[in-house]
């Protein structure tokens, strides 16, 4: 069986991250991106294109799969009964590093509000959760730069 990696961006606020991962998402061979909160679409109500996505996706936003979804709860339910493997990007006190995470056949990774983060409520629903150690005074990535070593780490 061949691997998959899907990513799910909930209550991501910036368009532009929206945009960055859908182009990473593409480098890294995700199979497809859920959209649930309020993260911006691609494609609004009407149909029509986001410039501030496409303008950091460069395309990608055409080139990988998209759902957007109501129901972050009801979508989780679906992919785990599917045999997904659902891992939150956070940091709390249950995460460990995410270079000793094992490679599952279908691996579902979340991604959070920039500010925020994941809530409890949806750490909760997570198989596991992973994050990157940080060595500066920053506790953390962008979410986007985030998304991307995570998902090249699944590649190697």
């Amino acid at each position: 069986m061949k691997r998959e990696i899907a990513v799910l961006l909930h209550n991501i606020r910036s368009a532009h991250n929206v945009g960055s991962v859908f182009r990473t998402a593409d480098a890294s061979g995700v199979s497809r991106i859920y959209i649930t909160g309020y993260t911006p679409p691609p494609l609004d109500r009407f149909g029509r294109i986001s410039d501030a996505i496409a303008k950091t996706a460069l395309g990608a936003e055409r080139s990988v799969p998209w759902e957007s979804h109501s129901s972050c709860a009801k979508l989780l339910e679906k992919l785990r009964d599917k045999g997904w493997r659902i891992v939150g990007v956070e940091q709390d006190e249950r995460s460990r590093d995410y270079r000793s995470m094992h490679a599952r056949d279908k691996m579902l990774f979340v991604f959070g509000n920039e500010v925020r983060g994941l809530s409890k409520q949806l750490r909760d629903s997570c198989d596991e959760l992973v994050e990157i150690p940080m060595h500066g005074k920053k506790e953390s990535l962008n979410v986007s730069v985030a998304a991307g070593v995570i998902l090249f780490s699944r590649v190697r």
